[in-house]
């Protein structure tokens, strides 16, 4: 499969205001998935919360069940709250999760909440796939 062709975009769903969803602009986020090194690589960008999650739920819930080891780059991941990390959590209660290129505000999140001392987090997809 293309990279292409696995991407999945979603937007916010609520109410729509003067082209605001829930009282606020919509936030565009992006999922792909790939291959690399016998190692699923699930790519997340822009803002993740219980109303946009699940296409990266579907993403990583499908990698997990095609391969031991699952990256989720999140270098592109620009907010993430509750959802993403309960996310997070579950997904690696079923597969060996690395987590890749965490931007400060998601470093931020995983070292508050203690995250970041039960995955693996490095900062490229290499390393996160090598270790």
């Amino acid at each position: 499969m293309s990279l292409d062709g696995a991407v999945t975009t979603s937007r916010d769903a609520g109410a729509v205001t003067d082209g605001q969803v829930g009282g606020r602009l919509p936030d565009r986020t992006a999922v792909a998935r790939y291959e690399a090194h016998g190692t699923g690589v699930v790519v997340a960008h822009g803002s993740y919360d219980m109303q946009t999650v699940a296409p990266l739920a579907t993403a990583l819930g499908t990698a997990a069940e095609k391969y031991r080891k699952v990256v989720l780059d999140v270098s592109g991941v620009t907010f993430a709250d509750s959802s993403f990390l309960n996310l997070l959590i579950l997904t690696h209660r079923t597969t060996d999760l690395r987590l890749a290129g965490p931007t400060p505000q998601v470093k931020r999140i995983l070292e508050i909440t203690g995250v970041d001392t039960v995955l693996e987090v490095r900062e490229t997809v290499e390393d996160a796939a090598a270790c």
